[in-house]
């Protein structure tokens, strides 16, 4: 009889789920890429409040299911965690799909002037410009253009003399204007340059011709934009948040955020109105004390799917703009500038070592803004003089955005100073051919964004796609930094090409720990987040010539489908 109770005790604790556990809904049926070393790849996920149950093969899975488990077929597609964003600016990518779009084949349809101007036409007759009364887009690149110039303020005027019109560069680091929009911003020739910025002129070397670079663009916008209440704010973060979710991610960055956007984020946490989770870092490169570094936002935890951490740094530009920062000079420079033009820093020296010695003394993460390798050599100098003055910290994870031209032997102190790169590998694709043969040269071109030179010294490093600066498409990028394809097709530096495994990682496992979540995401296991990303095919199952074609068919976080593919 002891036997038999025994026994019966026995086929009870079989029949409930590690212990009383049931699950919520089970992922079976296709590839399940966990992007975790021990257990690579499985067959199954069952997932309960939000967070993963339990990752295996069918029959391990099997054991959480009950009568109330909701079974999910993935039908032969692939599982994969949510991607992360190694930096972006996800308000700003609102902002993008507000505006016109004039971004270049694959990504849409501008390939001249005339081009720009028909876009901006249609989107003058639209709500939007009439409401806000202003002409607004987004994307252009003079490098993709058929007259391989910036339009002017002659060009847009074209488009309306009576209200603003202005365009801004896809690199998001310059700008054209229409005449009403110079006299709203109170540009003219009597104008100077600031610190780190530039006002083109006309031949006469006076006469500003509309377009801006750096400091001075950044300025000229905020004074010609209309203002927007709570409202509209939050309308622009959700915007941006739901192309994030479009393209599988299921945490974005803020990458360089001012008060009234970060208080956009933080209604929308407290109202639970979040699609995905935020980090966001205020810009300090004119502001020392930004907003939200002194209350609850500031953390390591987020809170509604928000929270400030850290704050962000800009030393230079862009070099697809020819505004980057470099230790040698543009292999053919900027029209009016000298053959021995080498772009501007941002700020001045001591200005960097000021700010980075404040992070240091404050306690604060930050992220810099590094394309050009003159601009890498100001932050790891920074770097070396506070660790010096205050110690390497506890647990610091300093990142290096863009890290474009990062040398050798640059690399070779960032892993001694702990410096995370975060890598912008699908320049490759996008300017990998402008690089060559306008910006830096065939030699210097060939490692750009030199993601194996950093593997093979066992770096820690994420890829990103700045958005709004490109889409934000972690598929461009796994496909980029993997096969170094440009447009044209050619092969931009094959020894810098990364495997499909390690470009996965940077997209997602390596990004959460550049932001200090590995232990909450970035890789399928248990009692991780459920935010996931589901693909047509399995990455790793296909030619590496084939990348990009993968789609994106499902988002999901926190165990809820927040996107679903048409």
């Amino acid at each position: 009889m002891k036997c038999l109770r025994i026994g019966i005790a026995i086929a009870i604790f079989w029949a409930v789920p590690a212990y009383g556990q049931v699950a919520d809904r089970i992922y079976r049926g296709g590839d399940v890429v966990t992007v975790n070393d021990a257990k690579p790849f499985a067959k199954a996920v069952a997932i309960k409040d939000g967070k993963i149950l339990a990752v295996g093969s069918d029959e391990e899975i099997a054991k959480f299911k009950d009568a109330k488990t909701e079974m999910v077929d993935l039908a032969g597609r692939a599982l994969l965690p949510g991607f992360i964003d190694g930096h972006g600016h996800c308000f700003a990518t609102g902002i993008q799909a507000a505006s016109a779009n004039l971004l270049a084949p694959p990504d849409y349809k501008v390939t001249d002037i005339p081009g720009i101007l028909a876009e901006l036409k249609t989107f003058a007759k639209s709500d939007t410009a009439k409401k806000y009364g202003i002409i607004l887009g987004f994307g252009y690149d003079d490098a993709q253009l058929k007259e391989q110039r910036h339009p002017t303020r002659h060009d847009l005027d074209e488009v309306s003399k009576d209200i603003p019109v202005y365009v801004i560069h896809q690199s998001g680091h310059l700008g054209a204007a229409n005449s009403k929009a110079l006299e709203i911003a109170g540009i003219n020739s009597e104008s100077k340059n600031p610190v780190g910025g530039v006002i083109r002129r006309e031949k006469d070397g006076k006469t500003p011709d509309g377009v801006f670079e750096e400091t001075i663009h950044y300025q000229v916008l905020m004074k010609i934009m209309p203002a927007m209440g709570q409202s509209e704010f939050d309308g622009l973060a959700k915007a941006g948040m739901k192309l994030y979710a479009a393209n599988g991610y299921t945490m974005a960055q803020e990458g360089r955020s001012i008060a009234p956007v970060d208080q956009s984020w933080m209604r929308l946490a407290e109202k639970k109105e979040m699609l995905i989770d935020v980090a966001s870092y205020p810009d300090i490169s004119a502001n020392e004390n930004p907003f939200g570094l002194d209350g609850k936002w500031y953390s390591k935890k987020m809170m509604g799917g928000y929270r400030i951490a850290g704050v962000k740094i800009s030393l230079d530009g862009s070099p697809q703009g020819k505004t980057a920062y470099l230790s040698q000079p543009y292999f053919i420079p900027p029209h009016g500038s000298p053959s021995n033009f080498r772009g501007y820093a941002a700020m001045l020296d001591q200005d960097v070592d000021r700010k980075v010695a404040l992070c240091y003394e404050k306690g604060w993460q930050f992220i810099a803004h590094c394309n050009g390798d003159a601009a890498s050599d100001l932050m790891i100098g920074a770097v070396k003089d506070a660790q010096q003055k205050f110690g390497p910290g506890k647990d610091r994870r300093d990142v290096m955005i863009h890290c474009q031209t990062v040398r050798e032997d640059q690399l070779d102190m960032m892993k001694e100073y702990g410096i995370i790169p975060s890598m912008f590998g699908m320049h490759c694709f996008y300017w990998g051919d402008w690089h060559r043969d306008s910006v830096l040269g065939a030699a210097r071109a060939e490692r750009i964004s030199p993601a194996r030179s950093a593997l093979r010294r066992g770096m820690i490093f994420s890829q990103h796609h700045d958005s709004p600066v490109a889409l934000p498409s972690a598929i461009r990028i796994l496909s980029s930094v993997v096969t170094r394809r440009t447009r044209s097709g050619d092969i931009l530096g094959a020894d810098q090409c990364i495997p499909v495994d390690v470009a996965i990682k940077s997209l997602t496992l390596w990004a959460a720990y550049q932001h200090y979540e590995e232990a909450n995401r970035g890789s399928i296991e248990v009692g991780k987040l459920a935010d996931f990303v589901v693909l047509d095919k399995n990455p790793h199952s296909i030619p590496i010539e084939k990348l990009a074609d993968l789609t994106v068919l499902q988002t999901i976080k926190d165990g809820k489908t927040i996107y679903t593919a048409p």
